[in-house]
C-alpha cells in the first residue's frame, strides 16, 4: 500500500508541474490534485468507519456553463468490529475487511449563472485492491451527484456516493482540490 502511495504521490507532484503549462496551451481546461473523506451511511456505516483518500481530476470547459469532469484516485475506509447473531441467538463479534479502492470517475458539470457554484454528476468505478473477501474484489459502479464552489482554483464539493457490487455502499463525501 505505501508503493502505491508514493506512486500516485509521484504521478501528482509530476502532473502539478506541467499543469501550468497545458492550461495555457489549452484554455478552458484545468487539472489538480485533491483530498476527499467520506462518512459511510445505511449498513456501510455499521462496518465501516469514516474513509479518506486523494487523487487527481481534471476539467474540460464546454458551452453555456456546462463542462466535462474526471478523477482518479484510492480511498481507503477501515473496518469496524461488530456482531452478528446465529439461529440460536448466540453474538459473535467480527471485524469487517477493511476497503481499499482505486475509483475513477467521469461526468458533466453545470456552473450557474453564478460563477462559483455548480452541479455535477458522475459515473464510473472502483476497482477493489488487496482484498481477502469476495465483497471486496473486483471492481463496483459509481454513481456520485454533488454540488461545489470553485474560486480561484479552489474546488470544495459535497456530494453523495454510492458503489454497486453486491447491494449499495453509500457514503457523504467531502472533497477539497486545487486545480490549476
Amino acid at each position: 500500500m505505501l508503493k502505491t502511495l508514493y506512486t500516485a504521490g509521484l504521478f501528482m507532484a509530476a502532473t502539478c508541474m506541467f499543469a501550468g503549462k497545458a492550461k495555457a496551451q489549452l484554455k478552458g481546461f484545468s487539472i489538480g490534485p485533491y483530498a476527499e473523506i467520506g462518512t459511510p451511511v445505511g449498513d456501510f456505516k455499521d462496518t465501516h468507519n469514516s474513509g479518506f483518500g486523494g487523487g487527481l481530476n481534471a476539467d474540460i470547459k464546454l458551452i453555456a456553463g456546462f463542462g466535462v469532469t474526471g478523477s482518479a484516485g484510492f480511498m481507503y475506509f477501515s473496518g469496524k468490529s461488530y456482531d452478528v447473531f446465529d439461529i440460536e441467538g448466540n453474538r459473535t463479534s467480527v471485524k469487517a475487511e477493511s476497503i481499499k479502492a482505486l475509483p475513477v470517475r467521469v461526468g458533466l458539470k453545470y456552473k450557474f449563472g453564478f460563477p462559483l457554484l455548480y452541479v455535477k454528476a458522475e459515473g464510473g468505478s472502483a476497482t477493489f485492491v488487496g482484498g481477502k473477501s469476495d465483497g471486496y474484489k473486483g471492481t463496483a459502479a459509481i454513481f456520485a451527484p454533488g454540488i461545489g464552489i470553485r474560486f480561484l482554483g479552489l474546488d470544495v464539493e459535497g456530494k453523495y456516493e454510492m458503489w454497486f457490487k453486491d447491494g449499495t455502499s453509500g457514503f457523504f463525501g467531502l472533497k477539497a482540490g486545487y486545480n490549476f
